[in-house]
């Protein structure tokens, strides 16, 4: 006979076997497009008008919200060959004025086992890839806002991608009731774990890996959870929550394209600058206005970047975002960025140092060149 404990149990394992999941994957794409964006409205983008992106918190949140709203397009849904077979695609593309775009990609799914899934991590159509077809599609979008973009990129670089698997909640047990949320991923941690992981075995992933990759969830109703790791995320909630949390995972993944792309750009400044100081060139004075304007428009562009991601307190989305964040290690690049940015304020200030001990010395030779003319001049009166 089970013990009281072990009826709770039972209960709780029958709960959390579900029969069948539904719900959609949600791509997101981040691409580095420009150097900055003029500030001027988009009307049209690929015969498409463009609207503002607004979304509501369904969650505790503040009164006043500050969710960055960025200019949007809704492109028309296009009919693919999926894993499983016929499949529309959504596709949403968003203009972030620090010089990026977003593009979101949803796909429908109805599987019977969450393994089921892994292979929609690297989604293949029977006509190509998706990562080909969204990588046209923002190289089209490049092309058509050049003249809107500041410095706008020769080629794209990688994307900064990252997937959102958005399950339908509640989960309706073999019993027939609605599953817990947090007892559903005790019960199937492992599952999950290969699923955000890309592991196609379940078993071959040990547990540290599984504990790891699932550790960080949150969860705000009984029936909603958030499961966040490196290159993926499990969102289980109503269908009609999911565009909020979609919504702060894609400025971070925005925000981290963004980094990356800064990041470079001072590898770049600061190699330039070590062989300016290494060659001894006289292009001192052009190299010194390029290092002051650098520094300019990344002190802009922190302040730009962090006005999209006003996400702060104990509210639900803000702590989304700081896991989410974490995840991403946003803080350890914004700290790779800053020291950087003081060595380019040193090497700034070591030229400018160089540049005004020449002058001073052009200077005093100037002063004796002159008193020694002025003495000849003396001499030669006097003779």
């Amino acid at each position: 006979m089970e013990s009281p404990v072990e009826q709770v149990l039972t209960v709780e394992r029958k709960a959390a076997q579900v029969e069948r999941y539904s719900g959609e994957v949600v791509y997101i794409y981040a691409y580095d497009v420009a150097y900055d964006m003029k500030r001027q409205p988009v009307r049209e983008l690929l015969g498409q008008p463009v609207a503002q992106f607004s979304v509501d918190a369904s969650k505790r949140s503040p009164k006043q919200l500050f969710f960055y709203r960025p200019q949007m397009v809704r492109l028309p849904p296009l009919e693919r060959i999926g894993p499983s077979g016929p499949v529309r695609v959504d596709r949403v593309i968003k203009l972030l004025p620090v010089g990026a775009i977003s593009i979101t990609v949803r796909v429908p799914f109805d599987v019977g086992k969450i393994e089921d899934l892994v292979a929609y991590h690297d989604l293949e159509f029977s006509n190509g890839s998706l990562h080909e077809e969204v990588r046209r599609l923002a190289e089209e979008v490049r092309t058509e806002l050049a003249s809107y973009y500041v410095q706008p990129v020769k080629h794209l670089a990688e994307e900064e991608a990252y997937t959102a698997f958005c399950f339908d909640s509640p989960f309706l047990g073999m019993d027939g009731t609605a599953a817990r949320a947090e007892n559903w991923l005790k019960t199937n941690r492992r599952a999950v774990a290969s699923l955000l992981t890309q592991e196609p075995e379940v078993d071959h992933l040990s547990k540290q890996e599984s504990d790891e990759s699932t550790g960080r969830f949150l969860s705000y109703y009984v029936h909603d959870l958030v499961v966040v790791d490196w290159d993926a995320a499990l969102i289980m909630d109503q269908r009609e929550n999911f565009d909020e949390t979609l919504y702060v995972m894609e400025l971070a993944n925005l925000q981290l394209a963004e980094l990356e792309a800064y990041d470079r750009l001072l590898d770049d400044s600061l190699d330039r600058a070590y062989r300016d100081l290494a060659s001894r060139q006289r292009h001192r004075p052009a190299r010194l206005r390029e290092l002051r304007e650098i520094r300019i428009d990344l002190a802009r562009f922190s302040d730009e970047l962090s006005n999209i991601t006003k996400f702060f307190g104990d509210w639900h989305l803000a702590r989304i975002y700081e896991v989410i964040s974490a995840r991403f290690h946003l803080a350890d690049w914004h700290r790779t960025i800053d020291d950087k940015l003081r060595t380019l304020d040193n090497l700034y200030q070591l030229l400018h140092h160089d540049q005004t001990n020449r002058w001073m010395l052009m200077l005093e030779l100037t002063i004796v060149l002159l008193f020694i003319i002025d003495l000849v001049v003396l001499i030669m009166g006097l003779k």
